[in-house]
């Protein structure tokens, strides 16, 4: 099987600022503290699939060197620099027709670069099974998280009858829902968040494409003339802007009738805010989760402090706040608040 990984990189994670800047993302920092940055962790959770020249990265052009850097193995032919965002379809469209160009068999995962999986190896049991199911079929697979919480933060994927670690058929997709609707979806079973993992052949994927969003298609088929030679570059930057600004979900996903989903909890999250970092990081006894050279913590708990840069932070006595410090800026927050910080970074307060 000739397997490939697309990994997209070009979001600017705004709900982790003042770490996570459109300067240097979320995907790019070792945001959990252990070593490794996020894009790094899931070149390593894939690092099974496939061989590392079967890894592909789109991301945004100013990021293209921190992707060189940061991955190394990678071959730099693979990292595909978007000229400017137009979400994830045509992001998705751009690379798997060029890697059908060369690779007109490749079975394709398409994957965030910027989540969490605790479980690696369940996780790549059903990335796995979905290749299989791929393979030979025209069928699109999606992986589905089992809920745990009523969660307002995901879309959802629902597949009544789903059997976890099994490959069902989809019913239809649903966008993010308010607080009640989701204690719904758990209740009533068959739900699951959509962790925006696709599984398909090369062929499928362009089929679907060419089908519901015909506008990007024409495009790719124009700018695939130039793949793998010195004019691709300025043909994307001619071309690329042209398509349609919409998400694979919208633009083929909840249209199409041939999409399956492989569901189950490897220990996912996409570490979208504060809180969620707090929960995947390692805890004191007091429930706080540190990330720093010098941090000093009297009478605190609940909290999730990440401070970046030399000197020391010192706190007393907060409780559930969130502490985040980089090189100018530095948030104090409530954790209650958390949804709120978007605003906060792009106006001062009062």
């Amino acid at each position: 099987m000739d397997t490939h990984v697309v990994i997209m990189a070009g979001g600017i994670g705004s709900r982790l600022w003042p770490v996570s800047t459109p300067a240097m993302p979320k995907q790019f920092l070792d945001i959990l503290g252990v070593g490794k940055t996020l894009i790094q962790l899931t070149v390593d959770r894939f690092a099974g699939i496939c061989p590392m020249e079967n890894f592909w990265v789109v991301t945004s052009g100013q990021y293209a060197d921190i992707v060189k850097s940061q991955l190394p193995d990678i071959p730099e032919d693979n990292i595909l620099a978007e000229p400017e965002p137009r979400n994830t379809a045509p992001c998705i469209a751009y690379a798997c027709w060029k890697i059908a160009k060369r690779h007109p068999d490749a079975n394709i995962v398409v994957t965030p670069s910027d989540a969490l999986v605790l479980d690696k190896e369940k996780f790549a049991a059903d990335i796995r099974k979905a290749l299989d199911f791929t393979a030979g079929s025209g069928n699109i697979v999606t992986i589905g998280i089992t809920p745990v919480r009523p969660e307002t933060g995901y879309g959802y994927i629902h597949a009544q009858g789903a059997v976890e670690g099994q490959v069902c058929k989809v019913s239809d997709f649903k966008e993010k829902p308010d607080f009640e609707t989701a204690r719904t979806y758990l209740a009533s079973g068959g739900y699951f968040w959509n962790a925006g993992i696709f599984v398909w052949n090369a062929v499928t994927i362009g089929t679907q494409i060419r089908r519901y969003a015909p506008g990007i298609a024409e495009i790719m088929d124009e700018l695939a003339a130039s793949f793998y030679t010195r004019d691709e570059g300025r043909e994307l930057e001619r071309l690329f802007g042209r398509c349609e600004r919409i998400s694979i979900d919208y633009a083929v996903m909840e249209k199409s009738d041939a999409i399956y989903v492989i569901a189950g909890n490897p220990g996912w999250s996409d570490l979208g805010n504060w809180g969620a970092v707090r929960q995947h990081s390692d805890m004191d006894e007091a429930g706080n989760a540190v990330v720093g050279n010098d941090v000093r913590l009297f009478g605190c708990s609940g909290c999730v402090v990440h401070a970046e840069g030399e000197g020391a932070v010192v706190l007393e006595g907060l409780q559930d706040y969130i502490v985040a410090r980089k090189g100018e800026n530095l948030l104090v927050c409530r954790l209650s608040e958390e949804q709120r910080i978007r605003e906060f970074s792009e106006r001062k307060g009062k």
